[in-house]
């Protein structure tokens, strides 16, 4: 559990707590960290944010990106709206309503896919044996269905159906429920998986589990993302670079472009069907995708304008 040692301590944690009780997931608390080392540096004392100390941190960092900048400001202009609500007067800061990323997501090309794929199949991993077996499905997941890490780590055993081969996403980032398709090559992995650590469980257990039955953790995943990259040979660029386990879904979006273009069917005319499947509240969101892809496929850029397309390309998986 964070520690937090400033005069705000007791109301961050507060507000971590209230905003849960609401339904929101809240699991990258790093901000409030930040926050919390903030007013101990700048020797604050009094409850009730000033504008001056709301502006200083407010300041852009060096080498800080766009979209760290606009969730560090914004979390820290609703946490001042939540001191309001209780009775300490607090100067809100300006929200930042949209920032414009200069990040370039990493997309993952067919021989990395194998490498990876492979690498993380022969992981021999003493004293994590039900490692072993989460991997393999969980990062096959992400990719196969184009999911947030989140999302995969949040499935419930009653949320995968592998016999109807389709698993329902419950709560997600934007509020949309969705169900989505398993792949025959996915299902086989997820039964596998299955059959050896789940053999007895409850519809209300999570899928991914540590071996006391709790929830596999976001760190754990991201932790062995990085070493199955070195054993797969695909470079990491470091930190906030990448490549990222996010990094797995863009590719999912970019090489699913790619397929419904090969079938002939316009990127712009592809868009509201992806869009729908990510999850995404706007067209905006996804509209990045078809860049990538025109920029990484100049060839399918073609003058096609058939819109039937009922089904969604299956992605193979390696």
């Amino acid at each position: 559990m964070m520690q937090y040692h400033g005069i705000y301590a007791e109301l961050i944690e507060q507000y971590i707590t209230f905003k849960r009780s609401l339904g929101y997931a809240l699991e990258n608390i790093y901000t409030f960290s930040m926050f919390d080392r903030f007013t101990v540096e700048n020797n604050v004392s009094e409850i009730g944010l000033t504008r001056e100390i709301t502006d200083k941190w407010s300041e852009k960092r060096p080498n800080e990106s766009d979209v760290t900048r606009y969730r560090r400001v914004n979390d820290i202009a609703n946490f001042s709206k939540f001191m309001n609500h209780i009775g300490y007067t607090s100067y809100i800061p300006m929200q930042m309503k949209t920032y414009h990323s200069t990040f370039t997501p990493h997309i993952f090309s067919r021989e990395e896919l194998n490498g990876f794929f492979n690498a993380c199949d022969c992981l021999e991993i003493t004293g994590y044996s039900n490692v072993m077996y989460i991997l393999p499905a969980a990062f096959r997941m992400i990719y196969g269905c184009g999911l947030r890490a989140n999302e995969v780590l949040s499935l419930k055993c009653k949320d995968v159906n592998l016999e109807g081969k389709y698993i329902i996403i419950r709560n997600p980032k934007n509020g949309r429920d969705r169900m989505l398709p398993l792949s025959n090559s996915l299902t086989n992995v997820c039964i596998r998986y299955r059959d050896c650590r789940l053999k007895v469980h409850d519809l209300e257990d999570y899928f991914f589990t540590k071996k006391d039955g709790t929830r596999c953790s976001t760190d754990t995943l991201y932790r062995w993302f990085r070493k199955i990259l070195w054993k797969a040979s695909i470079p990491h660029s470091g930190r906030g670079i990448g490549p990222r386990v996010h990094d797995l879904r863009h590719s999912f979006s970019v090489h699913s472009l790619e397929a419904m273009s090969k079938a002939g069917l316009d990127l712009y005319y592809s868009l509201p069907i992806l869009s729908k499947y990510l999850g995404h509240q706007s067209l905006e969101a996804t509209d990045k995708y078809v860049r990538l892809t025109s920029e990484m496929y100049p060839e399918l850029i073609i003058g096609v304008n058939n819109i039937c397309a009922y089904v969604f390309p299956e992605v193979k998986l390696p």
